[in-house]
């Protein structure tokens, strides 16, 4: 190192060094591989497109591109960071092998053909004319087999996080969260099934499903459905859909009863959707937005003042200038599932706030329906509220790769999406295994790269035996070592 006066000192550099690795912290998801069994799971599930003779397991191809994506990737060719650790992550095939697997797979696609109907204004005793809409093709079941191998990863997680898995503690008046969600995923290229957007954009609509972990933790993917850009935002079908989805990602105990409790925005408040949810074979509590037109806002002006109630914030602190009220008997929902129930919020505009035409004397007022019987009005509205973490969760996916859907066709896409799910599991279960009790286990993507996974080491070999000697000046390092300290005593299913 030369003297210098500048800001930073001046150093050579080469490309001498051997046995170095710049993300040796990936040590802590390669062991939540080994622990959640995901691994062995998707070599199982992927075995019936293995070819003949093939060197590379396609559990493990599939699995790499989802810790590429983890690490900071966007994209198949990114797994070349891997490639040139295999101290920490092993084996790694060529982008050639990996996109070939992934036009294997997304070719074992089925098309689904549906009927929609046309009248004609001028012929109106005419039978409507029938028109076949084809849906995009999925290749349905290879997600199907990767999906069965995430829900039983899933299972043995949860089971072997004890305290810290979502289950512990959960019952009607604490409920298992299920939030869905839609976003818009820009194309800036031609892709199948592209289309223009309801935000004057171009490319896709995918509805998610996230569990919600609570406020101390993040939480996890479960389910999502890849739809073109112009897909409706409340259109029912996708939500059944969805929530069927994501309900066969959990054990089977918690696919119906009210221990389970769907949280959505106003797309997901339509007849069709909420008859789906409680009907008697699934029964499931539900949170959903309201609109404030019609009857409602009829209704707004004839509330006692004397009714309302002060809302809570996210601590269960009151909140200044908020107020609650249940509006169920001013209304008429006897063309609703029994035992909803419609509540109100007001409260004092924040700053910039706009104001819609039907809120009066200055406060802005939003309502939402459920059919939970249990908790003061206050506590079930600040739980819907917090289905703002599920727009965290979306977030923090688009910086996982969903900000990107790099293939061409439908279906490839449509895997992508699933590898983007799989790298959000791997951390959010690293989180939950090793981190919990840490400020780490709230840390987004973002953070986890940068102050741990980015963690450089040496590899020594002894005896047979590799060691990572981790950067010892690392912020982190302690919190790392303590993480894979605790994975390692877990076995894998």
């Amino acid at each position: 190192m030369s003297n210098s006066t500048g800001f930073y000192p001046c150093v050579r550099a080469d490309s001498a060094g051997t046995g170095v690795v710049s993300q040796a912290g990936g040590l802590l998801l390669t062991e939540t591989v080994r622990v959640s069994g995901i691994g062995a799971g998707l070599s199982d599930a992927l075995e019936p497109w293995r070819k003949p003779f093939a060197r590379h397991d396609p559990g493990k191809i599939a699995t790499d591109p989802a810790l590429s994506l983890a690490t900071g990737g966007d994209c198949l060719s990114d797994v070349d960071r891997l490639r040139a650790q295999p101290q920490i992550y092993g084996l790694v095939a060529s982008d050639a092998t990996v996109s070939r697997l992934i036009t294997t797979l997304s070719m074992v696609t089925t098309t689904t053909t549906t009927a929609t109907t046309a009248t004609t204004a001028t012929k109106p005793a005419t039978k409507p004319a029938t028109t076949p809409t084809t849906k995009p093709a999925r290749p349905e079941r290879v997600v199907t087999a990767i999906n069965t191998a995430r829900a039983a990863a899933r299972a043995h997680v949860w089971a072997v996080a004890g305290e810290q898995s979502p289950l512990h503690g959960v019952s009607k008046d604490a409920p298992l969260v299920v939030d869905l969600d839609a976003t818009l995923v820009a194309s800036h290229s031609e892709k199948e099934h592209a289309r223009p957007t309801w935000k004057k954009g171009y490319g896709f609509h995918p509805l998610t499903a996230f569990l919600d972990h609570g406020a101390e933790g993040t939480g996890e993917p479960l389910a999502v459905l890849l739809r073109p850009g112009n897909a409706g935002f409340n259109t029912a079908a996708d939500h059944i859909q969805v929530t069927r989805d994501a309900l066969e990602q959990l054990p089977a105990s918690y696919r119906a009863g009210r221990e389970v409790l769907i949280r959505t925005d106003s797309a997901g408040g339509t007849h069709e959707f909420l008859n789906w949810l409680t009907a008697p074979t699934r029964d499931l509590a539900y949170s959903v937005g309201f609109p404030i037109h019609g009857a409602v806002e009829a209704a707004l002006p004839l509330i006692p003042k004397d009714a309302w109630t002060c809302a809570y914030n996210s601590d269960g602190v009151e909140r200044d200038g908020a107020w609650v009220v249940d509006i169920t008997g001013m209304l008429d929902l006897s063309s609703w599932p029994a035992g909803m129930r419609v509540i109100v919020r007001k409260e004092e505009p924040h700053a910039g706030a706009q104001l819609r035409i039907t809120d009066l004397d200055g406060m802005r007022y939003t309502a939402l329906a459920t059919n939970q019987d249990h908790g003061q009005l206050a506590d079930l509205e600040v739980r819907h509220r917090l289905r703002a973490r599920c727009e965290d969760r979306i977030r923090n996916a688009k910086d996982t790769g969903l900000e990107n859907l790099p293939l061409h066709s439908f279906a490839a896409n449509t895997l992508w999406c699933h590898l983007v799910m799989l790298a959000s599991e791997l951390m959010a279960w690293s989180q939950m295994l090793a981190l919990h009790g840490t400020k780490a286990r709230r840390w987004e993507p973002k953070k986890l790269r940068a102050r741990i996974f980015e963690i450089a080491g040496r590899i020594s070999s002894h005896a047979r035996q590799l060691t990572v000697h981790l950067a010892a000046r690392a912020p982190e390092t302690g919190l790392l070592l303590t993480a894979l300290t605790r994975l390692r005593v877990l076995s894998p299913p």
